[in-house]
């Protein structure tokens, strides 16, 4: 055989295998790319999710802010009737310490009253 029939059949092979080389470097770089846009895919879901989940957040919290307002709003009005409740209650504290005061006076005066029949005035 000739030198110069080996070259090219060599070249051939040379060739066959830089272009499956290429080709395999191709399908790699292919998958990681795809993997990469699986990924970013994934992200974006994820966020879309967590915008939906912040949404129904934002409306819980508008909502309660609302009855926070119809609440204070209502309290207001029951401040008079707890203004009346704690002035009735000073009124039961000094009507309790009269009584004990009248319950005191009325026991020294059935100790005298007691005293006077055990020991009645000749």
């Amino acid at each position: 055989m000739d030198g110069k029939d080996e070259k090219p059949v060599e070249q051939d092979k040379l060739a066959e295998a830089l272009g499956n080389l290429f080709i395999n470097v191709s399908a790699m770089v292919k998958a990681e790319l795809q993997g990469t846009n699986n990924q970013l895919e994934l992200l974006e879901k994820m966020n879309l999710k967590v915008a939906e989940e912040y949404k129904e957040f934002g409306d819980v919290a508008s909502g309660l802010r609302v009855f926070v307002e119809q609440l204070k709003s209502k309290s207001g009005s029951f401040d008079e009737y707890v203004q009346q409740i704690d002035a009735i209650e000073q009124q039961i504290a000094e009507f309790e310490a009269v009584i004990s005061m009248l319950d005191k006076y009325v026991s020294l005066l059935e100790t005298k009253v007691r005293s006077v029949y055990k020991n009645p005035p000749a």
